[in-house]
């Protein structure tokens, strides 16, 4: 019994999928383990809850960056999703397929990963609860939400004054044409988080060739030569092997997977030597290659009551609790980014410049670990943000020691270069301009931040560099390609240089998407079930 067909490491949004895909023809026994418990969390099931798993080690791995040089050498805070959904579970749910663009660049390095490839797969995986197009998935097992007639009134002034500002307003980003601005589609389904775990994990659960096992921390990849033949865990402080006949798929994400591929002897030779770890195989890009966007907002104090009102005293968070659990509506029904869109800001740009964010409600951002994110100001606020789409600053992760229960080391380099902090600065003047029309300047008492003294190119770059923050969209780090020196995976999202061991998650994005990583890395998860399949049947 310590022998399964497939071993799933990571039960997140891509290897929750997998576990569902591969055991629905009932030929193969698959083990996935995870490292979290269970998502059974009134905080993860409710959607507006991630305020409260922000800082949740229960289900959070809670991880903290080196300091960071483009942003006067602060630390960024990475919460990531340790539990039965993985980050799906503990996101801002916001559901983006991405940019035709992006898969023109995955397709070119990894034949098959293409826009025409891709997207019949997020049409497959959809349950789009909108207008009907022939673009969009229905039935699929991923729940995807249209909140257009349940947003806060202040969400509406946003887009009506987008539209002042020369942006128009798009129904549906994921159909034909991504620009414009939008209410964000959600991954939820009656009001309840729509996770991975719960779309495709708890329909799998049930069946008899499906083993999950909770908190079992994976510490090594096993090896026979250079074929992966099992793996090493810890759970209840006890270690235990599982052998895998067919294949090891690791799912743990852009920040785990690279590090068990490290702590398992696969990386950088030198980097493995330095912590007395066995090299199974140099490959200089495990941990090379990460990607995320940046993002920052402007805090503007309204004369018309924002969420803060519903959601900042007791008698409205009662209020706010008893709509939900009457009716599952409400603002705790939905994510605090109700609105948003995407825009481009160069002639030139082939696609999508910024992704924008409107939130019909304020929390000044404190420094990590002093209170909960997302806890409403005192006043009436609200907070419109961006992040540039396509950003070129590149970092890396590496382990910083053979202990695999250690966090590794982790280098963003966020604003390393001139043109994302240009972006940065143009981000921040758009802002402004939404904010200059009538329909804005109609609720707006003043901007709390910037701030009135922050009016100059040179003022506005100081103030990213000082205020700039995680959009949570990690990605690439064993990305995917046909040339081992320069990617980690091929295009069957095979290790490169070994047998039996794939990789499938977000770290295997050759570029970071435009827009919101979950659901390509979702998709990555469908797509990663068909070539396994297929391969399984040669």
């Amino acid at each position: 019994m310590d022998q399964f067909d497939y071993v799933i490491v990571g039960a997140g949004s891509a290897g929750s999928v997998l576990a569902n895909r591969l055991t629905a023809c009932g030929k193969f026994r698959v083990l996935l383990l995870e490292a979290g418990g269970s998502d059974l969390n009134p905080w993860v099931q409710m959607p507006i809850g991630y305020g409260k798993v922000y800082y949740d080690q229960r289900v959070n791995w809670k991880y903290t960056t080196e300091p960071v040089p483009g942003l006067d050498n602060q630390r960024s805070y990475w919460p990531r999703g340790k539990v039965l959904g993985g980050s799906s579970s503990i996101n801002a749910m916001v559901y983006v397929r991405g940019h035709p663009r992006d898969y023109a660049e995955w397709g070119t390095v990894a034949p098959g990963w293409g826009w025409d490839d891709v997207a019949p797969v997020f049409k497959r995986m959809e349950d789009w609860d909108g207008p009907a197009s022939d673009l969009r998935g229905v039935g699929g097992p991923l729940a995807v939400h249209d909140v257009t007639d349940e947003v806060h009134p202040l969400t509406r002034v946003y887009l009506e004054a987008a539209k002042q500002a020369g942006i128009e307003t798009n129904h549906d980003y994921n159909g034909a044409d991504m620009d414009g601005a939008a209410c964000y589609q959600i991954t939820t389904k009656g009001g309840w988080r729509a996770s991975a775990a719960r779309c495709y994990l708890k329909p799998a659960r049930k069946r008899g060739n499906l083993d999950i096992r909770t908190r079992a921390h994976v510490t090594r990849v096993l090896f026979e030569g250079k074929h992966a033949i099992g793996v090493d865990y810890v759970q209840n402080g006890q270690t235990k092997t599982m052998h895998a006949r067919a294949e090891v798929i690791l799912c743990g994400g852009a920040i785990n997977s690279p590090q068990l591929l490290q702590l398992s002897g696969i990386g950088p030779g030198k980097v493995l030597q330095e912590h007395g770890v066995d090299v199974v195989l140099d490959a200089s890009q495990v941990g090379r290659n990460l990607q995320d966007h940046l993002g920052s907002d402007n805090l503007y104090v309204s004369k018309v009551a924002s969420l803060n009102k519903e959601l900042r005293p007791l008698l409205g968070k009662v209020k706010a609790a008893l709509h939900y659990a009457l009716k599952r509506k409400g603002p705790l029904s939905l994510s605090l980014n109700q609105g948003g869109g995407f825009v481009r800001v160069s002639e030139a740009s082939d696609g999508p410049d910024l992704q924008l964010y409107f939130s019909p409600v304020s929390y000044t951002r404190a420094p990590v670990g002093v209170r909960p994110l997302m806890n409403p100001d005192p006043f009436q606020g609200f907070l419109m943000g961006f992040n540039p789409c396509k950003p070129t600053s590149v970092g890396h992760l590496q382990i910083r020691s053979p202990d695999p229960m250690a966090a590794p080391e982790m280098h963003p380099n966020y604003l390393d270069t001139e043109h994302d902090l240009a972006l940065m600065v143009a981000g921040t003047k758009l802002m402004r301009d939404i904010a200059g029309t009538a329909a804005m300047q109609a609720v707006i008492e003043s901007e709390l931040y910037p701030g009135a003294d922050i009016a100059t190119d040179e003022d506005i770059a100081r103030y990213n560099r000082q205020k700039a923050w995680t959009v949570f969209h990690q990605c690439s780090t064993c990305r995917m390609g046909a040339d081992p020196s320069s990617s980690v995976v091929d295009a069957r999202l095979r290790v490169h240089g070994i047998q039996g061991l794939r990789v499938a998650d977000a770290s295997i994005f050759p570029t970071i998407p435009t827009g919101n990583t979950n659901a390509p890395a979702i998709m990555v998860g469908e797509m990663a079930s068909d070539l396994i399949l297929a391969d399984a049947k040669r």
